[in-house]
């Protein structure tokens, strides 16, 4: 072969990759760019974390207002229980609206007592079982209400990294096959679709784990609540037997 026509076709492959080069097209590895040029499945997967993570942000910052009014309140409503005022005045001026767990417990409780004491009869047989039952029926609703919402953030919290895991597999796979089209190894050829596998990965612990942290706090102070609703009660119950007993 002539030198000549060597160095013309040594040339000709140095243009030809050159030319390849220059002509690809940049990357862009923004959140953006990764959404955009993802697969339809990826897509999908990515907005429905997305829409999973705005809504357990939504329903943190729901329930850590709730909460913090709720405990809020229910220090007001006890200092002014145990402040030595009577029962009865207590309840006129709370006008039958419970605004906390606390107050409709003790509203519960005194509806009961009044509507029994309204009988005529001579025996007060039954009534603190009314009352305990009332006041027990009472704790239920109101935990289920505290309660509320609490599943979908554990949900979320379980299901989120698999759903990554899934689009993270998808991407993958369509990098793979894109070397398989193209039969080209080059780093501009995969790094996309690993990109946008990786990302789909980091938006499903994004969305877990504040989630997670955040139910396993609100269901803390679930119990809490819980254990102090039960204590008022055996407490406003002991109060309620005492006048029975003083009247009996």
């Amino acid at each position: 072969m002539d030198p000549t026509t060597r160095i013309d076709t040594g040339v000709n492959t140095a243009q030809v990759i050159a030319n390849q080069t220059v002509n690809a097209a940049p990357v862009d590895f923004s959140i953006l760019g990764l959404f955009m040029h993802a697969d339809l499945i990826v897509k999908v997967v990515m907005l429905g974390l997305l829409f999973a993570s705005v809504w357990s942000w939504a329903i943190i910052f729901d329930k850590w207002w709730r909460f913090s009014r709720v405990e809020r309140l229910a220090d007001q409503f006890e200092r002014t229980f145990w402040s030595g005022r009577s029962l009865d005045d207590l309840y006129q001026e709370m006008g039958h609206r419970p605004g906390h767990p606390l107050s409709a417990l003790f509203i519960a409780a005194m509806r009961e007592w009044r509507r029994s004491q309204e009988i005529v009869t001579d025996s007060f047989l039954g009534l603190k079982e009314r009352v305990d039952k009332v006041m027990q029926v009472t704790i239920n609703r109101e935990m289920l209400g505290l309660e509320g919402r609490l599943l979908f953030l554990a949900t979320v919290g379980s299901v989120s990294p698999f759903v990554g895991l899934f689009g993270t597999v998808w991407g993958i796979m369509n990098s793979f096959q894109s070397i398989a089209i193209s039969r080209d190894t080059n780093l501009a050829v995969v790094a996309p679709g690993i990109a946008e596998a990786l990302f789909t990965t980091a938006l499903g612990l994004l969305t877990a784990i504040p989630a997670v942290v955040a139910y396993n706090r609100f269901s803390s102070q679930v119990g809490r609540f819980g254990t102090r609703l039960e204590s008022f009660a055996d407490e406003f119950s002991a109060i309620l037997s005492r006048q029975l007993d003083e009247r009996g």
